[in-house]
Formats: C-alpha cells, sequence, structure tokens
C-alpha cells in the first residue's frame, strides 16, 4: 500500500550521486490465522498540509505528494480491512514516513525494537536521529524485542534486526507457499544500495548498516526475496491495494 511519493536528493539515497527520485511511501498488510500484522505506517496525513510543522527541516528536501486517499486508514478500506482491526503494527523505526499513521491504527499493539523506541524516548538521541514522538508516542501497547523476534511462534513472520540505518532498524521476514519475502525498510532504499552496496549519505551507524546489508545478500543468494524500502522501479512491479475512491 502506497501512503505517498516523496521528491528528495538522490544523494540522501545514494551518497555521492546527484539529481533528485521521486520514491514511494509503503505500508505492507500480512493476514495471518492469529492476527492482521501490519508493517508500517507512512505517512502522517498533515505532512501535506503542514509539512513544516510536521517535517520541520526536512520539509525543505523533501516535496510530499499526498491526495486524500494516500493514508493507511484509506489503503487498508480500499482491501475491506478496517483499520481499528489491525492486531500488530511492526515498526521497522521511528522515522516519519514509517510511524507517521500510527494515529490510524488505534488497537494495533506496537511491535518495536527495545533499543529503537529506548532512543525514541531519549529528547537528545530523537532529535540525533529526526524522531517525532508525535507520530509514535500515542498510547498504543507496546511489543518491545531485542534482536531477532517471531511474532507468532511459528516462523511464518520473523522481525530481523537490520541495525545501522537507526538504532534499532528491523526487517520483517515472511514465510509464505510462494517462498521467502523479506520487507528490508531503510535497511536498504533501492535495488542500487544492496548491488553496490552503497549507502546513503546519512547513517546511525555505518558498519553496522554494511553488516545489515551483507545480511541481506546472504538471504538473497539463498532465494529469499527482497522488497526493497522505496524503490520506485521495484515498486511498479509489485501488487498493490488499488486506489481508494
Amino acid at each position: 500500500m502506497n501512503c505517498g511519493w516523496q521528491t528528495g536528493p538522490l544523494g540522501l539515497f545514494l551518497e555521492g550521486e546527484t539529481g533528485r527520485i521521486r520514491v514511494p511511501t509503503p505500508s505492507f498488510l500480512i493476514e495471518h490465522p492469529k492476527g492482521r500484522v501490519l508493517f508500517d505506517s507512512g505517512l502522517h496525513r498533515e505532512v501535506k498540509t503542514d509539512p513544516k510543522g510536521r517535517l520541520g527541516a526536512i520539509s525543505s528536501i523533501f516535496e510530499i505528494e499526498a491526495a486524500p486517499g494516500d493514508n493507511v486508514a484509506s489503503r487498508l478500506a480500499s482491501v475491506d480491512v478496517d483499520a481499528g482491526a489491525i492486531d500488530l503494527l511492526v515498526l521497522s523505526h521511528l522515522h516519519y514516513d514509517h510511524c507517521g499513521g500510527c494515529h490510524q491504527i488505534p488497537n494495533a499493539t506496537l511491535v518495536v525494537q527495545r533499543r529503537e523506541w529506548e532512543a525514541g524516548q531519549d529528547a537528545e538521541s530523537a532529535a540525533a536521529n529526526y524522531y517525532d514522538p508525535r507520530n509514535y508516542d500515542l498510547g498504543h501497547a507496546l511489543r518491545l524485542v531485542d534482536g531477532e523476534h517471531d511474532l507468532f511462534g511459528d516462523g511464518a513472520l520473523v522481525c530481523l534486526p537490520t541495525y545501522g540505518h537507526t538504532p534499532g532498524h528491523q526487517s520483517l521476514r515472511i514465510r509464505g507457499e510462494g517462498g521467502d519475502v523479506v520487507l528490508t525498510a531503510d535497511c536498504c532504499y533501492l535495488r542500487r544500495t544492496l548491488e553496490e552496496m552503497h549507502l546513503p549519505a546519512v547513517a546511525h551507524d555505518r558498519d553496522a548498516m554494511l553488516r545489515s546489508l551483507a545480511g541481506l545478500r546472504a538471504l538473497q543468494q539463498g532465494g529469499v526475496r527482497l522488497v526493497f524500502g522505496h524503490d520506485p522501479e521495484q515498486w511498479r512491479t509489485l501488487p498493490q491495494a488499488p486506489a481508494p475512491l
């Protein structure tokens, strides 16, 4: 589900590159026999109407395109799923375009790496990592996890620690009938990120991010399909929820 488009400097995604790139802002719905799971929640609705108020200095870097239906609740409604019926909301990390829709998923338990949540609770760390507690600290029930975590205990959905982009970034491994898929989120922005081991301009821990990318590459070589965090070319090839009416 695409929750809006962002256009910004390509050099932020691939250090040293010039020009600009327009990227999707994904959220993913996974149906499991024991509950509905959402991976990331996209942008806050006010990012379009009040970009400076919601994004601060970042608003001068990124151009946001968000139609009225480009939010996670509307996208869920387009596939006949009530946003209030989501059981678990797995947050890859606490950046504005991954947890901005938390307010629309009121009944879910947030699944976050403990080190990520703690970074988001410390004012100095939150500022350094461009976190805004208004996006995520809304009173949801919490499941704070440390490292790899099996959501339902059956191996179907497993959180993978992919630290580096932020202190506690995580990806999600999905085991389905057609094979395993990993939703990388911002551990791996683009296909080129992995193919070239080409880091973005800004990372919390560059060495950790390189180790995480190496882990993703090993999974890919073992037959796991990777869905990159913001790759516009790959996005066009993926099945998507219909645009809300």
